[in-house]
């Protein structure tokens, strides 16, 4: 079958399932709500010099998504071509919502903390501009590892701060990890954020595959501090070491033996990976979580649109019978 043959198949399979997805039960009646982050396109689908913001709109749309997270922000709209007025033009055409946006800094460094409080106070009202009331955030850079405990705790009392500014427009924030180089990676790092962070101030926005590459048992994460999650990104994983090259969407190589080239491996579909999905949907339930889940994928071998499809139908048939 040729490629676009699959694409319109692939497409019409969706509108079926979408179909049987809303006749079952109302909007109204979800606790969760699905969206995909624009990183797939922005790391590894768009060239440089060729991105069409509206493509990647229309994919996550038709397989079957209600929002998306914005990444790179505010720099990345001005680079695609998507100014606030025409991205909310755009959503509504789709009636898809912004699920939230990544936010960092250097939380580590006192003498920065007044620009990251500024430019906070600008996302907490793009983010209350679009209905969305959950803001993630990424940790900085990691120390020297003598260094990381002073560094955390400066960190820490920082995003409890910026928890209460962001709570001041009706947003929560979190805190997501991540494995390659920054702050908060390992379990006792997890931990330790979430023991020196208060609960009501700060919360947390966990990715899975980047637990699961950081060394942490995953599910227990979970069953002990499901109570703090804000936000999520559910990425199964499997260990995929890179021996060769590999060509990407984009035209770029990821080199063989490189972290990045081994992670984007690492990331598989739902149902293809050795996380334990149904587990952690379980923690979901008995902890009534409530919000949004977001597919951050990293690499699609096929196309963007093949692999969202096969998550949203994993979705349905594993994960929703479990917790809608």
């Amino acid at each position: 079958m040729r490629r676009r043959e699959f694409l319109m198949t692939t497409a019409a399979s969706l509108a079926v399932l979408r179909g049987r997805i809303e006749a079952a039960s109302p909007p109204d009646a979800k606790n969760i709500r699905w969206a995909v982050s624009m990183f797939l396109w922005t790391s590894t689908q768009w060239t440089p010099t060729a991105h069409n913001f509206t493509d990647m709109l229309d994919v996550i749309k038709d397989a079957g998504f209600e929002g998306f997270r914005l990444t790179g922000w505010p720099k990345s709209l001005e680079t695609y071509g998507m100014p606030l007025a025409r991205l909310e033009k755009e959503l509504s055409k789709r009636d898809l919502r912004i699920a939230t946006l990544s936010f960092g800094g250097p939380a580590d460094d006192p003498s920065q903390h007044a620009a990251i409080e500024k430019r906070a106070h600008d996302a907490c009202k793009v983010l209350k501009d679009f209905g969305a009331t959950e803001m993630v955030v990424f940790s900085p850079s990691r120390p020297n590892k003598v260094l990381m405990r002073h560094h955390m705790q400066i960190a820490c009392d920082f995003w409890n701060r910026l928890g209460d500014l962001c709570a001041d427009y009706g947003i929560r924030a979190g805190l997501h990890n991540h494995s390659q180089g920054q702050l908060v990676e390992s379990q006792d790092e997890v931990e330790l954020m979430l023991k020196l962070t208060d609960p009501k101030r700060f919360h947390w926005s966990p990715d899975t595959i980047h637990l699961y590459l950081g060394g942490c048992n995953v599910v227990d994460l979970f069953e002990r501090y499901g109570h703090r999650l804000m936000f999520m990104d559910y990425v199964d994983v499997k260990y995929v070491y890179a021996d060769k090259d590999y060509k990407l969407a984009n035209g770029l190589t990821a080199e063989a033996g490189t972290h990045n080239a081994t992670f984007m491996l690492c990331n598989q579909d739902f149902g293809d990976g050795a996380l334990d999905l149904p587990a952690l949907h379980r923690v979901l339930k008995r902890n009534k979580y409530k919000g949004w889940i977001c597919i951050d994928h990293h690499y699609a071998p096929v196309s963007p649109l093949h692999s969202f499809t096969r998550c949203r139908k994993y979705i349905h048939e594993t994960l929703e019978p479990i917790y809608w």
